[in-house]
């Protein structure tokens, strides 16, 4: 089967669109439309309805999606790893969670290009469900997250905490202070969620809501207001004076877990990536602390 024509219907598939697919994809409507009738014709099947202003899956269509992206997830990950040339040389695909390149991965990818030359890094943010999905189909050799999945196929482990505090645009402010007046909420998960409600159970709505912790910090460095970061982002503020610490407020912790596929073949090499995640640690295997199903 044609490649672009399962990159094609993903991209219809998005964009709800042929004219927006033809533009995204350098082709003509018509070139669109006769790929995805092609495919269709291929399959026995119609993968769209077609309305005047709506496209949508049929039941077909929606059966065919999660076999088009596993396809083109493998063939692009065979292309990588076709095109490293070198005998010696061997890819290694890493998903995370958008907020924690920011906080923890970046420094660490950084450390793996320098001591692991042989390896050829690829790095992806997404959401948690897409990062499972891709772990499974084997597009990616792990993902980081805060809150993993329990699947029999998915080997889980805790490999490091982030430090969620307070701060704030202003010195001296209580926690009920900041709370109420200006407030940003930052999305942190579900778990953050429930014990952020604990704390704070008679807090008004909050001014802001923010998906991202980066997000979060470029409000409040620009609006003013308070909210929770990790503290390894903020710490160069905190130390200038341009965000200052809310002392009361409590400190929630959120566990980073590291998810790969069970009995991966490149779990040595993932390990020894592993063991340069926090500097100075020596090299091991973490800890588990989810066993899968037997």
């Amino acid at each position: 089967m044609d490649i672009d024509l399962l990159r094609t219907f993903l991209e219809v598939y998005r964009t709800r669109h042929f004219g927006r697919t033809a533009e995204n994809l350098y082709l003509t409507q018509s070139a669109v439309s006769a790929r995805i009738r092609l495919l269709e014709e291929t399959l026995g099947a119609p993968l769209f309805t077609r309305t005047r202003n709506d496209i949508r899956l049929t039941p077909a269509g929606t059966r065919m999606l999660k076999y088009a992206e596993a396809i083109l997830n493998a063939w692009n990950r065979a292309r990588q790893d076709a095109a490293l040339g070198e005998e010696d040389k061997v890819s290694l695909a890493i998903g995370a969670s958008y907020s924690l390149w920011d906080i923890l991965l970046q420094d660490w990818t950084h450390r793996l290009y320098g001591a692991m030359p042989h390896v050829s890094l690829q790095g992806e943010a997404h959401g948690p469900e897409l990062l499972i999905r891709k772990l499974l189909d084997r597009a990616l050799d792990v993902a980081f997250m805060f809150e993993p999945p329990q699947m029999a196929e998915l080997e889980v482990h805790e490999v490091a905490l982030i430090r969620l505090i307070m701060v704030a645009d202003r010195p001296r402010l209580s926690a009920r202070e900041a709370v109420g007046n200006g407030y940003i909420m930052a999305d942190w998960g579900t778990s953050f969620g429930i014990a952020h409600a604990r704390h704070f159970p008679d807090m008004p709505p909050p001014a802001v809501r923010m998906g991202l912790g980066r997000m979060a910090l470029a409000f409040l460095l620009h609006n003013g207001g308070a909210t929770f970061l990790a503290e390894q982002t903020v710490s160069d503020y905190l130390a200038s004076g341009r965000l200052h610490r809310v002392d009361d407020a409590p400190i929630i912790d959120r566990q980073v877990y590291v998810v790969y596929p069970l009995a991966s073949e490149r779990k040595p090499l993932l390990e020894q990536a592993l063991s340069f995640l926090a500097p100075g640690k020596p090299s091991r295997a973490p800890a588990r602390v989810m066993a899968p199903a037997s």
